[in-house]
């Protein structure tokens, strides 16, 4: 099994990649391979003018379409997530998240934003055919506290931890099913080859 995890947040430093890196901890640690990307990793003008040749797309768009599911994380501002997520995921072909599994991460700074995933980020993952879109995990910036020497940026609250822990059982489920199922086609055209 295989996550793309992406960080929306055009920070260096940001509660959604701490959440995200928490995230990917427990998915590696459940024999998950996590690769991440982050926006501050393509070139700005690669993604305001849509280069779609720059080598960073493309082994992004490569990596999405070898994936079996998606972490997003993202800052909430303005009640809408990240803008320049948006431009990423702009990026990326109509149908690249057909079959995948997509779990959202959020953080703002009050419950106030909490629905911003669902009436912002949903929409734009179900344009791009994506059938399961978990309900994601909301975080208010208060729960995640900073630490510089943690190889994760940070440690989570008690009960922040234990919602993402419980929506990445959801996650790891729904993976299980999409290989499961990939692997019973490769079965079925096995037998017809046969």
């Amino acid at each position: 099994m295989l996550v793309v995890s992406i960080s929306g947040s055009p920070s260096t430093r940001s509660r959604s990649g701490v959440v995200l890196k928490h995230a990917a901890q427990w998915l590696v640690d459940h024999g998950v391979g996590v690769s991440a990307a982050r926006v501050q990793d393509f070139n700005a003008e690669d993604l305001l003018y849509a280069r779609f040749d720059s080598p960073e797309v493309i082994a992004f768009i490569e990596a999405v379409a070898k994936a079996d599911g998606l972490l997003i994380g993202t800052p909430v501002y303005k009640a809408s997530f990240c803008g320049a997520l948006k431009t990423l995921l702009d990026l990326l072909p109509e149908r690249s998240l057909h079959g995948k599994v997509v779990l959202p991460l959020a953080t703002g700074g009050s419950i106030a934003h909490m629905l911003a995933v669902d009436y912002a980020l949903k929409p734009v993952l179900s344009a791009l055919k994506c059938q399961e879109v978990l309900h994601g995990v909301f975080a208010i910036d208060s729960q995640i506290t900073y630490v510089d020497d943690s190889p994760l940026g940070g440690e989570l609250d008690e009960l922040l931890t234990q919602r993402l822990h419980d929506g990445l059982d959801h996650f790891f489920l729904g993976l299980q099913h999409r290989t499961n199922a990939r692997q019973k086609v490769a079965g079925g055209h096995l037998k017809l080859a046969l």
